[in-house]
Order: C-alpha cells, then structure tokens, then sequence
C-alpha cells in the first residue's frame, strides 16, 4: 500500500453508510446555523466559476492548476473553477455593501485537480468560505484570537450535538484551543518537518491554532504555504513573530494525528499585499483588477477563512477516509487498500 494513502490499521467504522448519510446532513444544518450566529454572518451564494484573468481565483500556493474551460456564448472566454473563495468574498462584501462588523458565508465547492490523494485529501472540495469587515485598527493578534475562540466553541457545542445524537461517539475536545505560533513551534522542534511539529503539539494540546504560516522561519522555510494575495503573513506582532494568520488543528484519534479543519486569517491589507507579491516574486498580480482595487483603497478590512465541511463530518463520525463522508475519485489502488481496511467509500 502507498505510504501517502495514510490509513489507519484495526479501523471499523461507528455508523452505517445510511447513518453516516443522516447525521452528515445533521452536522452541516447545525455546525451552519450555529457559526453564522456565533460570527454575525449572512449566507450568500457562492460561484461555482470566475473569470480567468481577474485575480479571483485561489492560487493556494501558487503551482495548482485550475481546472479551465471556455464559454462558448460568450465569445469563448475562460473561465475557472474555483479552488477556493478567499479572494471573491472580500470583493462581495463591497458590491453587497455590507458594513464593519458584518459578514458573509458561502457553501463552496471546489475542484483541486492537482492535489495529492489520501486519507484527508480530495480533488472535491467542499467548505463553509466565509468574512467579515473589521476595521485597521482591528488587524491585530487579540481580533484573530477572538474569532478563533467563537468558532472553536461552535466545534466543540457540535461535537456535544453529534454525541447526543449517537451514543458510540464521546466528546473528545478540550474546554480550550490552545494559540501557538509557528516560530515557537520551530524553536521546540527545529529537527523535524513543519507536520510532525503539529503532530507533537497537538498530541499534547488536543486542539491548537498554529499562527503566522507563511514567511520564512530560521531555517529559511516557511512552515507551510499560502498564497500572498489574502493571507497576512508578514506583519510584525508584538510577540517577536509576524504573520496575522493560522491554522485550526485538531488531534484526531482515529487517524493518529494532526487534522486540519480550518485555514484563516486577517486578510492583506494594500501595503501588506505589495510586499508579499515582492516577496514572492509575483508584482504582476498587480496589473488584476481585484489587486488593483486592493492597493486603491477600495476594497474593506477583512478576516475570513475556509472551514472543511467533510473535515468536519471525518472528525465528529470518527471516520478514517474523506471519501467515507464524501464522494470523490479515487485511484483504484487506494479503493483496494480502502476495501482491505474495512473503509467504505461512498
């Protein structure tokens, strides 16, 4: 079996296909109706394509490939599929004119043709996208710690929930999330891979929010990825680190380690933008009309992220697969190691 299809050993699942169908139905209705309380947000409809060309589109770390093709009424311009919504929200909030200390969700879909297959990785991908309006003055640590408490205790009442709901499945969670940084991740475990740091943090923490992923660490790598047209991963805090963004990580039980469920951040601001893009060696974004608004002035303040919504559903129903909560294409090797695993794909 490929070492990268990470699957667990001694694995049987706690629900049948069809319950697992309810209660995933059941973990999105409350997990939904709960976060847009809990942040002051309103659900909008989310596009299932943008344009090529315009700067919308999530170029994640900047080497996947969207899926393209061409609309043939409209004089055959490109399209894409979106990989994700981080940019096109920020541009909803203005042209829906909503204001500071308001917010917008999206229930996106997304398809990520060049990702890698396992136990947590989809070419579909499907996740609460959401943001909201702050103000310069609230781009700061104590705001992005705020917002990731509120949407950790939406987490943990939903664990609770599902709990009630199957008597086979024990809340797990701590009270609390625990903040650490990426640059003290380093410093404790400068010897091992980014991953492993997380999966020792979160073996002991159970639940952590690693923050400023990004900017080069003193090894001259950056714990992880992001793009530089969303995110803010270069700003100075008052800690010694910089980056205004994170990761929510979780341990997961079933799989042994550590479970990404949400990616998020303050979002760029005009002069964080250009020094990013310098950084990477991509001035030319400039010249999109999403970035050209951006650096004017134009669009508002903003804190946003994406909550995987079949992240989710794998944690609470403890199951070892994506594809057990979430239908997808799968090599058939992996069906194979899947079926002699006693992992149900849907």
């Amino acid at each position: 079996m490929p070492e990268n299809y990470d699957l667990p050993t001694n694995y049987r699942p706690l629900l049948s296909t069809r319950e697992v169908e309810t209660a995933i139905k059941d973990i999105k209705d409350f997990f939904e109706r709960n976060l847009a309380a809990a942040l002051g947000l309103q659900r909008v409809t989310a596009p299932l394509f943008v344009r090529s060309g315009t700067g919308l589109n999530d170029d994640l770390n900047g080497v996947e490939q969207p899926v393209r093709f061409f609309v043939k009424n409209d004089g055959n311009a490109p399209v894409e599929i979106v990989q994700s919504l981080a940019k096109w929200k920020r541009l909803a909030l203005k042209r829906y004119g909503y204001q500071v200390g308001e917010g917008i969700y999206t229930d996106m879909n997304a398809i990520r043709p060049d990702e890698t297959l396992d136990a947590t990785h989809s070419i579909y991908v499907d996740q609460w996208d959401w943001e909201k309006i702050i103000t310069p003055e609230e781009r700061n640590r104590e705001t992005l710690e705020a917002v990731v408490r509120a949407i950790y205790d939406v987490i943990c009442r939903t664990e609770f929930h599902v709990a009630s709901q199957y008597s086979c499945i024990r809340p797990i969670l701590p009270e609390k999330i625990t903040f650490l940084t990426s640059e003290e991740l380093y410093r404790r475990w400068p010897d091992v891979p980014p991953r492993e740091r997380e999966n020792r943090a979160c073996a002991e923490y159970r639940a952590i929010f690693v923050m400023g992923i990004g900017a080069a660490l003193p090894d001259g790598q950056p714990h992880d990825g992001r793009a530089p047209d969303y995110d803010d991963w270069t700003t100075p805090r008052p800690d010694g680190g910089v980056g205004l963004n994170g990761d929510i990580l979780l341990w997961n039980p079933v799989l042994n380690r550590a479970f990404e469920i949400s990616s998020m951040g303050i979002r760029v601001d005009p002069e964080t933008l250009v020094r990013q893009l310098k950084i990477r060696g991509l001035e030319h974004r400039l010249e999109y009309p999403f970035h050209r608004m951006l650096v004017a002035g134009e669009l508002p303040q903003s804190i946003g992220g994406g909550i995987g919504q079949s992240r989710l559903c794998m944690f609470f129903l403890r199951t070892a697969h994506v594809g057990e909560v979430s239908v997808g294409i799968w090599p058939e090797a992996m069906q194979e190691a899947c079926a002699k695993a006693n992992i149900p794909l849907l």
